[in-house]
């Protein structure tokens, strides 16, 4: 079955930079359409970014469009997630998904980001 595990989160003050990994298992990820998505205490799941299967393109939350960058190794079945230049409002659970239903999709455990000064 599906398997997502996400990892590389932490505590960090703004204007920091954290990257998070997602170790996928269970399916052809070379195929899959990748998303990182994230929730914050109280709020909804929010769509962060989502790269094509071949990482050809690479789509953006306008919230961190320039500081963040997506990318993937096919080869060690892993998606990534640069987080630069982080602020308070970044605080939230990661979650990586799959395909284009990245609301409804599988997810891992996440990884916790806390920007705090």
């Amino acid at each position: 079955q599906v398997q997502l595990v996400e990892s590389g989160g932490g505590l960090v003050q703004p204007g920091d930079s954290l990257r998070l990994s997602c170790k996928a298992s269970g399916f052809a990820f070379e195929l899959w359409k990748m998303n990182w998505v994230r929730q914050a205490p109280g709020k909804r799941l929010e769509w962060v970014s989502t790269i094509e299967s071949d990482g050809s393109n690479a789509y953006y939350a306008d919230s961190v469009k320039d500081r963040f960058s997506i990318s993937r190794d096919n080869a060690k079945s892993t998606l990534h997630l640069q987080m630069n230049n982080l602020k308070f409002e970044d605080t939230a659970v990661y979650y990586c998904t799959q395909g284009t239903n990245w609301a409804t999709s599988a997810r891992g455990q996440g990884t916790q980001v806390t920007v705090s000064s």
